[in-house]
């Protein structure tokens, strides 16, 4: 077990699984295209949809994102269980930090989809050939071409975290 942070590989892995979990499709885009300028693989990005049957992630990852899914549905579905799996892998300090990006994603898969925020067309244009096979869809977040930002937020500063 390692005291150190979370990677924001598995972060940005974990608030797609929330996204995916809450239903918002603006923040399913995001986190897959954060991903995506991370360098990681579609198909993988494409895996979070089916984690379980996936032989992507570790059983550390599917550890974390089960507390991702779960805690992300409403009700929550979050029970001791997750908690026991996940300290077989993690130390208490990742645990929370997990708990805090699935929080922060909660309140982001909310906000935007009760505003149908508009996704910007770079993170559309990756998501339309590359999630669509998992049922991904714009939806209510598309807008007329003077509503939306250019560029998805990280793209001039990939540190910044916003989805």
């Amino acid at each position: 077990l390692s005291s150190g942070n979370t990677s924001r590989q598995l972060r940005s892995e974990l608030f797609t699984m929330a996204s995916i979990a809450g239903g918002c499709q603006h923040c399913q885009a995001h986190g897959a295209y954060t991903l995506h300028m991370m360098g990681v693989d579609p198909e993988r990005i494409r895996d979070i949809w089916s984690f379980e049957r996936s032989a992507e992630f570790s059983d550390a990852e599917k550890a974390a994102l089960r507390l991702a899914r779960d805690g992300a549905l409403v009700p929550n579905m979050v029970e001791p269980g997750h908690f026991e799996e996940l300290r077989k892998h993690y130390s208490d300090r990742h645990i929370v930090e997990m708990l805090a990006v699935i929080s922060l994603a909660g309140w982001y898969n909310r906000w935007n989809n009760s505003i149908a925020t508009v996704t910007d067309q770079e993170s559309v244009d990756w998501a339309e050939p590359n999630l669509k096979a998992v049922g991904w869809n714009l939806g209510k977040h598309a807008g007329a071409a003077h509503e939306q930002r250019r560029k998805h937020p990280r793209s001039t500063d990939p540190d910044r975290i916003e989805y």
